[in-house]
């Protein structure tokens, strides 16, 4: 009898802890770009709380590259690279793959959000 109380005990707070952990209502953290030239942080920008589209260029010696920020996304939108991979890619809004421009060694990343980052798989 003892026993059939104790595991009826280990399976009700195993349900309820999996029920708590299931249904827990947390917020997402909103999504973040970060802007990187040799893993140095250029800037970071909260894309849900971008007001209203702009344009911003960054240069160094090796060249330029315009970036364009709407409210929940960003892009390359120009660059004087030979290859334009950059912006070809166009807006990405998550984590799952970065904007890189190899020839001025930028990188653009979403992090937070909710969504699978690059790393979750």
């Amino acid at each position: 009898m003892r026993t059939k109380v104790i595991v009826f005990l280990l399976a009700a707070a195993v349900a309820a802890s999996a029920g708590w952990i299931l249904f827990q209502r947390g917020e997402a953290p909103s999504p973040i770009a970060r802007i990187t030239r040799d893993g140095v942080l250029l800037e970071e920008i909260g894309l849900d709380q971008v007001d209203r589209p702009r344009s911003f260029a960054l240069e160094d010696g090796s060249g330029s590259n315009t970036v364009t920020v709407e409210r929940g996304r960003i892009c390359i939108s120009e660059a004087d690279c030979p290859d334009q991979i950059c912006v070809r890619q166009g807006w990405i809004s998550d984590g799952t793959v970065p904007i890189v421009c190899l020839p001025h060694r930028l990188m653009i990343e979403i992090v937070g959000g909710g969504a699978f980052d690059g790393g979750a798989g």
